[in-house]
């Protein structure tokens, strides 16, 4: 059966876990990795410790999956792209993807980027676009405090990769 967001989500959720309110954190409150603004935006208003699963998955689908089009990717690729606009924002995802393909990154995925996707291949893409994200993830100015967890993050991605093109 072939992988899609619920398959995807799930990784996600096992990455972002459950309620955090780290003073360092520029999110803040959050809880499955929705931030409290993120959640008031799609209409929840209610303690964060209690967001419903449903919202949760609502608005990862919506504002993630969806708008990053992950369905005209390969599953491979879809959920590292996920994955990144989850913990890097959309156009930061976008960004790294076309870099790491090597096109212009102005965050626009269109015909020069998909070519481009196209010509290097399935696994090669997602090698690259995670070299990518550890370089990102490496220049952040908080990556000494939470650097150790986003390299754990990392390492069950590319776990993750072996597993889809296995």
């Amino acid at each position: 059966m072939a992988k899609g967001f619920q398959d995807a989500l799930k990784r996600v959720l096992k990455h972002e876990g459950g309620y955090v309110n780290h003073p360092s954190d520029p999110g803040g409150e959050t809880n499955y990795g929705i931030t409290k603004s993120t959640a008031k935006q799609f209409g929840y208003n209610g303690s964060m410790k209690n967001i419903p699963i449903d919202v949760v998955e609502s608005i990862y689908k919506e504002k993630y999956w969806t708008a990053l089009s992950c369905d005209q990717y390969t599953f491979a690729l879809a959920f590292q792209l996920f994955d990144a606009g989850v913990n890097h924002g959309l156009g930061n995802a976008r960004r790294i993807l076309q870099r790491a393909v090597g096109v212009a990154d102005d965050g626009v995925i269109g015909k020069t980027t998909i070519a481009a996707i196209q010509k290097i291949g399935g696994a090669k893409t997602v090698d690259l676009f995670n070299a990518e994200r550890i370089l990102f993830y490496t220049k952040l100015s908080t990556f000494n405090t939470f650097g150790k967890g986003w390299m754990n993050r990392m390492v069950e991605n590319l776990r993750f990769a072996v597993e889809d093109f296995s």
